[in-house]
């Protein structure tokens, strides 16, 4: 693995994304009687997918992964450890199972060591605005690491087609226009975000569904983002995943390395 491209793929890994978005806030007005009626069964609807998604308190996941930054590809294994709404921990291994890197991302901070450079980066969350859009946040992360639906195009607003047990929720979200498509299950397969006015996408696909418990999440999760001029593929491929069992995070700088800003 080369150097000059780690601290990019450290950055992907933790956030697997390069934006995200708002909910809009939107203005109470009467409505009609059949507007009424649809907004009655979109809130019943997008309480039945809340209930479908996977829930735990920990969650701890080991995947094979390609990582595809503008080209520059590279195969690493991922084991990730979730603590629910609380933090993220990732260890990176290349060849050999040698750890090159481990990262830590709270709501409020993001931790990374490299290992292969002897350097780490302890800043507040709002440092991954240098790599990405300013709306990014904690539970858009966790979301796709878990195959999950992103939590705000569950949203009051949102369009929905329902066919052959099949549901599909579309809208706009301030400037972003997005897709969120779900199986018999109502499991998020397919999610598509488009910024034409940032020049940004993302476009998740969710795939071979595996038992969690009596849970179930994707064993195939593929992320591709183009924000301008970059554009990333990560593939994970989850090879073992365990809920709700006692984890650790184990952090620690070693005190010859060196802060990066």
């Amino acid at each position: 693995m080369k150097e000059n491209t780690l601290n990019k793929i450290l950055i992907v890994c933790c956030l697997l994304a390069m934006f995200s978005c708002k909910a809009r806030k939107i203005v109470a007005a009467k409505t009609s009687p059949v507007v009424a009626k649809h907004q009655s069964a979109l809130a019943l609807e997008l309480n039945n997918i809340r209930s479908q998604q996977l829930t735990f308190n920990t969650f701890s996941g080991k995947a094979r992964t390609s990582l595809n930054i503008s080209g520059n590809q590279n195969d690493v294994t991922m084991n990730i450890r979730i603590a629910n709404n609380k933090k993220i921990w990732v260890s990176i291994t290349a060849l050999l199972g040698i750890e090159v890197a481990r990262a830590v991302i709270t709501p409020d901070s993001i931790l990374i060591i490299n290992r292969l450079q002897d350097i780490y980066v302890k800043q507040p969350f709002g440092y991954i605005y240098k790599y990405t859009n300013r709306q990014i946040n904690y539970g858009m992360v966790q979301a796709l690491l878990t195959g999950n639906a992103i939590p705000s195009l569950l949203n009051d607003s949102a369009k929905m087609l329902a066919a052959n047990n099949f549901v599909t929720l579309s809208g706009n979200l301030d400037d972003i226009i997005y897709r969120l498509m779900l199986d018999t299950s109502l499991k998020a397969t397919q999610t598509s975000l488009i910024s034409q006015e940032q020049g940004v996408s993302l476009q998740v696909n969710n795939s071979a569904f595996m038992p969690a418990g009596a849970q179930k999440l994707p064993s195939q999760i593929d992320i591709n983002s183009v924000a301008k001029d970059k554009k990333i593929q990560v593939n994970l491929h989850y090879v073992k995943v365990d809920l709700n069992q006692p984890q650790d995070y184990p952090f620690t700088i070693p005190a010859s390395y060196t802060p990066q800003n």
